[in-house]
């Protein structure tokens, strides 16, 4: 067993730096988003200072294989790339801004072009902002200006989303988000929006045989169109992984039967990639898998690997071009320096050959992680690409969930053993770099065993 983490209110030294000092400073003047204070009261945060390729190292100099791109899907690329810093540093020495409106940066030319090159065919614009909560603010006011200014729906304003979805933090993605509790917890919130069941595998919510599960939530998807008014629903906005309780990936069918549904009712297909895009599936986009072309598709994180904050919307060409004055402005989008981060990140993508790198080795880490599978409390391990899920039971036959706390124990040993992994409410969740090499991915599956065997031995599970 691994030593227990250090308490975060020893008053030490290590590496010049007094821990506990600086972990008071973090309680009194940093303020959480999402986690829990009385865990962090009780543990401390964790405070990360150094990484290099997948290592990072916490104030006390403990290393850790991060296998959860810290927790956001985001660092694709690793830590310290220094072809991504230099080319930011070189285009912010030869220009930082250059506003907004009719004036743009050629570095946030040269990136819409190299991203339509590399997106399913017809979708040639981009607009950009700064997170994938603003990218999918920008695809719902794409939807409803183009559904005015066509004019078969003027009044297309509602927006259909899933349950237990998550979709940002900003007021409008919030509003179509259902996971989290950021929705509840921050209502009255925007107007509009609705949630129909989501395409959730292993432990569907009412318990019906999963493939009859499936159909019921395509079926639904018309039924709340038809419900709402077709006239007024502008768009369906959906992950095609879906991030909430850990890479739930959808049967063959269900992307090709919902765009045939949005088609039947001219309802705009917004497909929310900000987890999904620039290679995390194995594919530039994820709606490649299933040969689906959206209407809009939103990106965000791995489009500069999290050396800077960019995101957008990449829009077909028959919308983009029906819009003839976009009302929507931002300072900062297409910043100049984001433009050179991805630009560059795509560059290393291609040269290195790094999505197919993270197909093949996606498929090796899935099959390593099968064999959790023979333990009492793993119900399923899933997942598509550099993207994987353990899901927890209790009762393999009923399915039942494991309690919580025993998960975050298990997600808690796996720290203490050296490798962070990502703890959802029902299970634990990877998403490393797609830099990954194989013997890493050994190790996060070895891991796992080990904390899984050591938690379910102390709290007598299975």
């Amino acid at each position: 067993m691994a030593p227990p983490l250090r308490h975060w209110k020893e008053d030490v030294m290590e590496h010049g730096r007094n821990i506990g000092a600086l972990a008071s400073d973090a309680m009194d003047h940093y303020m959480f988003s999402l986690a829990k204070m009385e865990d962090i009261r009780r543990d401390g945060p964790m405070i990360f200072t150094d990484g290099k390729g997948l290592e990072v190292k916490d104030v006390a100099g403990k290393t850790y294989l991060d296998m959860m791109s810290m927790q956001t899907r985001a660092t694709s690329l690793g830590f310290a790339n220094e072809e991504i810093a230099r080319a930011i540093y070189d285009q912010l020495c030869k220009l930082h801004y250059a506003g907004c409106m009719s004036f743009v940066a050629d570095s946030a030319i040269r990136l819409s072009v190299e991203i339509a090159k590399r997106t399913p065919k017809g979708m040639t614009h981009c607009v950009y902002g700064g997170s994938g909560s603003e990218a999918n603010e920008l695809a719902f006011k794409i939807a409803k200006q183009y559904h005015r200014h066509v004019g078969r729906k003027p009044h297309a304003h509602k927006i259909i989303a899933r349950w237990d979805a998550y979709h940002g933090a900003t007021m409008g993605a919030q509003a179509a988000t259902d996971s989290l509790g950021t929705r509840h917890g921050n209502e009255p919130g925007v107007p509009g929006y609705s949630h129909i069941p989501a395409p959730i595998g292993y432990r569907n919510p009412f318990g019906m045989e999963q493939r009859k599960y499936y159909d019921f939530c395509i079926d639904y998807l018309e039924q709340q169109i038809l419900h709402e008014g077709p006239d007024y629903v502008a768009g369906f906005i959906g992950e095609p992984v879906m991030q909430t309780f850990g890479a739930q990936v959808p049967p063959d069918d269900y992307w090709p039967r919902v765009r045939e549904i949005c088609d039947k009712y001219n309802v705009l297909l917004i497909a929310d990639e900000v987890i999904c895009g620039f290679g995390r599936t194995g594919k530039w986009f994820a709606m490649e898998h299933w040969g689906v072309v959206p209407d809009v598709i939103t990106f965000a994180k791995a489009v500069t690997s999290g050396y800077f904050p960019l995101g957008g919307a990449i829009v077909k060409k028959e919308i983009a071009e029906a819009i003839p004055q976009f009302l929507h402005v931002q300072t900062y989008q297409g910043h100049p320096g984001g433009c050179a981060a991805a630009l560059k990140t795509i560059e290393i993508l291609e040269r290195d050959k790094l999505i197919e790198k993270g197909r093949v080795n996606g498929e090796y880490f899935l099959k390593k992680m099968k064999r959790l599978e023979n333990l009492a409390v793993v119900g399923e391990t899933r997942g598509l690409g550099m993207w994987t899920a353990i899901d927890f039971t209790s009762d393999k036959r009923t399915r039942k969930v494991l309690a919580p706390a025993h998960v975050g124990k298990i997600a808690k040993r796996m720290r203490e053993l050296g490798v962070l992994g990502g703890h959802t409410v029902y299970g634990i969740e990877f998403a490393p770099g797609l830099i990954a090499t194989q013997p890493q991915l050994d190790r996060c599956v070895d891991v796992a065993e080990q904390a899984i065997k050591e938690v379910s031995k102390e709290e007598g599970l299975g």
